[in-house]
């Protein structure tokens, strides 16, 4: 029997929509970003989850708590299911980062695995702390449900890192604000990816 990840990037935030870098700075839902969150419930609420985590930044909390309500079940906050910390660029839009850090910005997309952000982490660190995380949950959860809400970056790398892909070239994975993605684990070594960046439940809302 396998461990099933139900994993969920949050919902929108005003952030989101202003195409600002978040990373950890602690961004509340905006109005779209609950309707998704609920929608997505709605679409969960038939199934039957064991346990749900989930970062502790706000954003994800919000979510992962509309969509356990429908379960009784209550949320784990995990720190280790945090946004890459983007120090310095928390805040900017792509085009005020590239004014301001044109050089460590390129460094960035060329190579984003050892590439250090002003002010915050390397995507290998990311990958390192996602990833122990995730597994511990895996394990903690043979044959079980479980839903695992975090963030677009963390799902990436979780993502590229079960399909043993180049890290570097994790920006190639699109995650939308509220979509769903499933991972089935007969064991860690062997994940399977079974659904990724299902917005479906998105389709009839007024968004």
């Amino acid at each position: 029997m396998s461990c099933r990840i139900y994993l969920v990037r949050h919902g929108e935030t005003v952030w989101n929509a202003r195409l600002k870098f978040q990373g950890h700075s602690d961004i509340a839902l905006s109005q779209r970003g609950l309707e998704q969150a609920r929608a997505l419930a709605r679409r969960l609420s038939g199934e039957n989850f064991s346990a749900f985590y989930t970062s502790d930044l706000q954003r994800a909390m919000t979510t992962a708590r509309i969509l356990a309500e429908p379960h009784g079940l209550p949320v784990v906050p995990l720190a280790d299911l945090r946004e890459i910390n983007f120090g310095a660029w928390e805040g900017l839009t792509v085009a005020e980062i590239k004014a301001r850090y044109a050089r460590e910005l390129q460094q960035w997309w060329d190579g984003p695995l050892h590439t250090r952000i002003p002010g915050g982490e390397t995507l290998g660190e990311v990958a390192e702390r996602v990833t122990r995380a995730v597994r511990e949950i895996v394990e903690k959860h043979p044959a079980e449900q479980v839903v695992v809400v975090c963030h677009g970056g963390c799902i990436r790398t979780l993502v590229g890192t079960v399909l043993g892909m180049d890290l570097n070239q994790y920006w190639r994975l699109g995650v939308d604000n509220a979509c769903l993605s499933i991972l089935e684990f007969p064991s860690w070594e062997k994940g399977i990816l079974t659904l990724f960046n299902d917005c479906s439940h998105l389709v009839k809302e007024a968004f």
